[in-house]
């Protein structure tokens, strides 16, 4: 039971900061790139209340995490109207392409900060360290994981947009009706998930290049400490 609250403790925060960065990202380019409906909604703000969807940030990302899944979740998406971008069809590309990006630049600041921690440990960490650098190597694998899981090109993730950006007009058009039922494909896409967990759906898709990242995140950390 201790080991469950500590790793609660552990994953809610890190979960919870990626996610609100993560929507915030969106909507400060979507500001920048001349749409100000983030703004106005005032949701260009880091408290997490405005962003966070009980469902998506708690509930899901939880049971996953309980049940010992793929740990992943989704915020209140941040409002963009694309018809006030000053380019809406590059704009719309630049503002999906921030989420992800966010997330692999909290995962180099979650790296250094490892690094800074780990260094000149000369035995195994105790305490208040060793649960820092458990919550550090989660917040690396939870944003490596949110950022690419994001980049997957099936609405309404931001892969999808950025598809959408670099298909054709007219196949761009078409493309952007999955849109409307993008809502059931990410339901269909966690009952697989769940249903038949040796399908290997998010296993083989997603996780070989989250490793492959984690990997070198761990490294960034490890020459810090060493350094």
């Amino acid at each position: 039971m201790t080991e469950t609250i500590l790793l609660i403790l552990a994953l809610v925060p890190c979960l919870v900061i990626a996610i609100v960065f993560h929507e915030v990202a969106h909507g400060w380019t979507a500001l920048a790139l001349g749409d100000p409906t983030a703004k106005e909604q005032r949701r260009l703000s880091f408290n997490p209340i405005r962003h966070v969807d009980p469902v998506g940030t708690l509930i899901v990302p939880g049971a996953l995490a309980f049940f010992g899944g793929p740990i992943f979740g989704w915020a209140k998406p941040v409002p963009i109207n694309r018809s006030r971008l000053d380019n809406p069809r590059y704009g719309m590309m630049a503002v999906a392409a921030a989420g992800p990006a966010m997330n692999l630049l909290l995962a180099g600041v979650g790296a250094v900060v490892l690094g800074l921690l780990a260094g000149g440990l000369t035995a195994p960490p105790q305490g208040a360290l060793a649960f820092a650098l458990m919550a550090l190597q989660y917040f690396l694998v939870i944003n490596i994981f949110l950022a690419l899981f994001n980049l997957l090109p099936i609405p309404p993730f931001d892969g999808s947009h950025i598809v959408e950006g670099l298909l054709p007009r007219s196949m761009a058009a078409q493309y952007a009706r999955l849109q409307q039922i993008g809502m059931f494909l990410l339901i269909a896409l966690i009952a697989v998930t769940w249903a038949f967990p040796d399908s290997g759906v998010i296993e083989n898709v997603v996780l070989p290049p989250v490793e492959w990242l984690q990997d070198k995140y761990m490294g960034l950390a490890f020459k810090i400490a060493d350094g």
